[in-house]
């Protein structure tokens, strides 16, 4: 298409989306002069030893998790903003705060896990510059058209209980409560929480969901040494997104040892205050507040 065209094809999404959502357009001017503020520590990831497991919150569901060495992402957003493309800009929602570590930063991880197409998990600029032969990329089912998958060393969609081997790590998919859509027609595209076994070790990323009780499967007399658990964005959302109690709930379901709280702080998705998800998670933890293993940006988790 030439130029003119496409410059003219952008404007007209563009205005027929402020057409459809003044409020929201309105937000996104508000947040142009709106600073992103900085982080108190930045993770030192090169330090990490190869041994036992290590993890760090980027920020979102963004997490850097290394299991003896071997590296896995999730859901990586590091652009400035979330949103549709038109032309050279992202219109969407604003970060509030930079990412904990640089993506230049991060070795090449050995697996990216994504659990589905919403655009605060699955960023299009971001799976853009992670492209890299000596990485895997693991899907949700019907959502690797996004991806350009000759770029990767490969690329593989997985159902619900479904079960893969990449390197050392055996990736099992779960049934979450959450829907794949990323735009309003494209309700063919499926939604992920993950199972890793990777030696001595089970990790749950629950990627993005309500409460459900389907955790309560991946639990067995070995127990879960992380769970990945979102506790933002519930109000009004709690149909689709858990609130704090229901994700510590969850986690019980499955197991686990230590928490790892994600999905809040990030981007402003909803009307809860900012810091009350964190408050409401280490209420829900009664007297074992140090299950709660991170719980700023930056932080990191080690155990061996």
């Amino acid at each position: 298409m030439p130029q003119r065209k496409t410059v003219a094809r952008a404007g007209g999404l563009a205005a027929f989306a402020y057409r459809a959502a003044p409020a929201f357009f309105e937000r996104v001017k508000q947040d142009i002069k709106r600073p992103v503020e900085p982080v108190a520590q930045k993770p030192q990831i090169a330090s990490w030893s190869k041994d036992g497991i290590h993890a760090t919150w980027i920020g979102h569901a963004t997490v850097v998790l290394s299991i003896d060495g071997f590296t896995i992402l999730t859901d990586p957003v590091f652009s400035k903003r979330i949103g549709i493309r038109v032309g050279p800009l992202t219109v969407g929602l604003k970060r509030l705060v930079e990412p904990a570590a640089a993506l230049a930063s991060i070795p090449h991880p050995d697996l990216i896990l994504l659990s589905h197409a919403h655009m605060d998990h699955f960023d299009i600029p971001t799976l853009r510059s992670l492209e890299h032969r000596g990485t895997t990329v693991i899907t949700a089912a019907n959502t690797s058209d996004l991806l350009r998958v000759r770029k990767y060393g490969s690329v593989r969609e997985l159902r619900w209980n479904e079960t893969t081997q990449v390197g050392p790590a055996a990736v099992r998919a779960l049934q979450v409560n959450h829907w794949g859509a990323r735009m309003h027609s494209d309700t063919h595209r499926s939604y992920n929480g993950y199972l890793i076994e990777a030696g001595k070790y089970r990790v749950l990323f629950a990627g993005d969901t309500a409460y459900t009780d389907s955790f309560r499967g991946v639990r067995t007399s070995k127990p879960v040494d992380l769970a990945i658990m979102p506790i933002g964005a519930y109000d009004p959302w709690i149909h689709v997104h858990c609130n704090p109690e229901q994700a510590m709930a969850m986690a019980n379901h499955a197991g686990a040892e230590f928490v790892l709280p994600v999905h809040h702080r990030t981007f402003e998705l909803s009307r809860e205050p900012r810091h009350e998800p964190m408050e409401r998670l280490l209420g829900a933890a009664g007297s074992s507040t140090d299950r709660v293993c991170i719980r700023d940006f930056g932080e990191e988790f080690h155990a061996s």
